[in-house]
C-alpha cells in the first residue's frame, strides 16, 4: 500500500526551462542564444544543487564571459530566476487531489539551490506539502541515496509504503534501488494521475 507519494520540483511540479527563464532578461533571440549556454551550464549549476554555490557565486563566474552589455542582464537573471518556473499543466491539481481523496502525505526531494526557500511564495503548492527536502540546504544530491535516507528518517517514511515521482531515469533507479517504489514521469499529468487512481485505492 502507499502512504506517501514524494515528487521532484524541475520538470514535475513546475517548468524548468532556461529559454523561458531568461527571456525577460534576455529579449534579444541573439543575444539569449549566445547567453544561456553559458549561464545555465550544468556543470556549473550543479554547485547550486549540492549547495556549494550561491547565485552571487556564479555571478562571479558567468560574467567575465559575457560582453559588458549584458551584465545587468546575467545579474538579473540570478536574482529572479526561482521566481520564473510556471507550473507543469496538472501536477499541482493532481497532489490536492490524491491528499484529499485518498488521504496520502505528499512530500518534495528536490536538487535545487540553498536560496530557493527564499522564493516559496511563488509556488503555494509547496506550503501543501506534508514536507520538503532541498539539496541545497542539506548539502545532498539525488541520485545519491543519502538524499532518500535523509528523506525518510526526517519525515518517518517506509520507503515500501512510499512512490517516488521523478522525471530522471537516474534518480528513478537510485530511488528504486534504495527501496522506494517509483514512477518515471513523461509530462503527462494526466497519465501519472490515472495511474494513481489505480495504485492508490
Amino acid at each position: 500500500m502507499i502512504r506517501n507519494v514524494v515528487f521532484d520540483f524541475g520538470q514535475v511540479l513546475v517548468r524548468f526551462c532556461p529559454e523561458e527563464i531568461a527571456a525577460p532578461d534576455f529579449p534579444d533571440p541573439a543575444d539569449r542564444a549566445f547567453a544561456v549556454p553559458i549561464l545555465f551550464s550544468r556543470e556549473i549549476w550543479s554547485k547550486l544543487d549540492d549547495g556549494t554555490m550561491t547565485e552571487d557565486d556564479l555571478l562571479r563566474i558567468h560574467l567575465p564571459k559575457l560582453p559588458e552589455r549584458l551584465h545587468g542582464a546575467a545579474a538579473n537573471l540570478f536574482r529572479h530566476w526561482a521566481d520564473r518556473l510556471p507550473p507543469m499543466p496538472g501536477m499541482w491539481e493532481l497532489i490536492r487531489r490524491i491528499k484529499k481523496e485518498y488521504g496520502v502525505r505528499a512530500y518534495l526531494c528536490s536538487n535545487i539551490s540553498s536560496t530557493f526557500p527564499e522564493h516559496l511564495a511563488h509556488y503555494p503548492i509547496l506550503s501543501e506539502l506534508d514536507g520538503c527536502v532541498f539539496s541545497g540546504v542539506i548539502g545532498i544530491v539525488k541520485p545519491s541515496p543519502e538524499i532518500f535516507a535523509y528523506l525518510c528518517n526526517t519525515y518517518g517514511l517506509n520507503p515500501a509504503e512510499t512512490l517516488f515521482v521523478d522525471d530522471l531515469p537516474s534518480n528513478i533507479a537510485a530511488a528504486g534501488a534504495f527501496g522506494l517504489q517509483t514512477y518515471l514521469f513523461d509530462g503527462d499529468a494526466a497519465k501519472l494521475s490515472a495511474y494513481l487512481d489505480r495504485v492508490l485505492q
